[in-house]
């Protein structure tokens, strides 16, 4: 096969903009993804109609991705639902300000919640201990209600409904972002488009990228050598960059062979969750246009009031349950955000158009958390000169899609740095 100075093994966010940088800086690239198209969750798919991501994606303003796309030239068209929001609990939707000023909260509890929202945007993040988010929540808030309001808040963040395990600082600092006025993007068209442009901009980079090509294993011995593929092919290739999964990874250097990767792949946390997006000819109740579950862990959005995602004006929406790290009942899943959807927009049965349902959203294959031992995974692999991972998981204080374009540059620029380290000296490659 024909020689590139590195390849790229999964082509969404993460596989993308790495291969894009390098190929910015003069390097030559290939990029190989097994499935049929590129993206990985950042697809979009059209149903009667309706434009569905898998789930409910957004893009914070002054996030990792945010910047990263502007850097790019990607054009980031949508609408912003601001922070007009609701709160579900104890099976009714009522309007935040409404919530917040009724019985449901304490005296003591609402001046906690004002304080903790009017300060949160000047939030010194850094100086957040290394402790749980629960940790932290119980010694800065009394009032449970609060409590619930904040938990709930940074869920939406995260999807993680690990507040045992995430840490308090990166989750923090995610939230604090969403707060300021039009801070959230929901993309018209849906991320597709992201993913078009990002694949233009890849091919006028001159990044070669190949569909459909299952890369099986990185053949290395302490230095990369090459890689090899389902239909018997090889590529020698000194520099990789494992654009997918720690459990991934790990199989494609067989395991056992590396200590950080199958570290990362045993500590790693999988965010799984249940997502069910619907095209509604009629909504019965358009106000509840954001709603945040205190007492249970889902979060509704009307991402039609903000954004065009259907042909035929239709309202695209979606509800989500975060489950956490461990796995869930499939069927009784779909059957409870039905349910919480009759809360929410009662009569939506009858208005159905189209629907998508995804049992379980691997949202993150890892996040911050007070199990890893390495905190920051990456970019490059301690044992194996010429490897370096990116992905969400691979995550230094990013969230989700801000966390897989950050690993993705700082995995293309780490290998810029040590390919003029190698010529600077004359040697063939670096030992780490």
């Amino acid at each position: 096969m024909k020689q590139f100075d590195a390849a790229i093994v999964g082509g969404g966010i993460a596989g993308l903009v790495a291969a894009i940088d390098l190929a910015q800086a003069g390097k030559s690239v290939v990029l190989f993804e097994r499935a049929r198209e590129l993206g990985g969750r950042a697809i979009s798919v059209k149903k009667n109609g309706a434009i569905f991501d898998l789930g409910s994606h957004a893009i914070i303003k002054g996030g990792a991705l945010h910047e990263i796309f502007q850097d790019l030239g990607i054009r980031m068209e949508g609408g912003s639902p601001g922070t007009n929001v609701s709160f579900l609990w104890n099976n009714k939707v009522t309007h935040m300000f409404k919530f917040l000023l009724s019985q449901n909260l304490s005296w003591s509890g609402k001046m906690e919640f004002i304080k903790f929202f009017k300060t949160l945007t000047k939030f010194d993040v850094d100086s957040v201990p290394a402790i749980s988010l629960r940790s932290w929540v119980e010694q800065k808030f009394s009032d449970p209600m609060t409590r619930h309001i904040i938990y709930a808040m940074l869920r939406t963040n995260s999807y993680a409904q690990a507040i045992d395990h995430q840490l308090a600082g990166p989750a923090l600092r995610s939230i604090a972002r969403t707060t300021q006025k039009n801070s959230i993007i929901y993309i018209q068209d849906g991320w597709q488009t992201l993913v078009d442009q990002l694949y233009d901009k890849a091919v006028r980079s001159g990044v070669s990228m190949i569909t459909g090509k299952n890369v099986t294993e990185i053949e290395h011995d302490g230095i990369v050598r090459k890689i090899k593929f389902a239909d018997g092919q090889e590529m020698d290739v000194t520099h990789v960059i494992s654009a997918t999964p720690p459990a991934v990874t790990s199989r494609l250097l067989g395991d056992a062979a590396c200590n950080s990767v199958l570290r990362w792949k045993e500590q790693a946390r999988v965010i799984g969750a249940a997502s069910l997006t619907l095209s509604l000819k009629r909504l019965s109740a358009p106000d509840h246009f954001a709603v945040l579950g205190l007492d249970q862990p889902v979060y509704f959005i009307n991402q039609s009031k903000f954004t065009r995602l259907s042909e035929d004006g239709t309202s695209v929406v979606n509800i989500t349950k975060s489950n956490g790290t461990g796995g869930t009942d499939a069927k009784a899943d779909e059957r409870f955000l039905e349910r919480t959807l009759d809360l929410i927009q009662p009569g939506w049965r009858k208005e159905v158009v189209a629907r998508q349902y995804l049992p379980n959203i691997a949202v993150a294959y890892d996040f911050m958390n007070l199990g890893r031992e390495d905190r920051f995974p990456g970019p490059a692999v301690p044992e194996i000169a010429g490897l370096y991972v990116a992905g969400e998981w691979a995550t230094h204080g990013e969230n989700l899609a801000d966390a897989a374009a950050a690993s993705g540059r700082r995995a293309a620029r780490r290998v810029l740095k040590d390919m003029e380290a190698v010529r600077k000296s004359g040697r063939e490659t670096i030992v780490v």
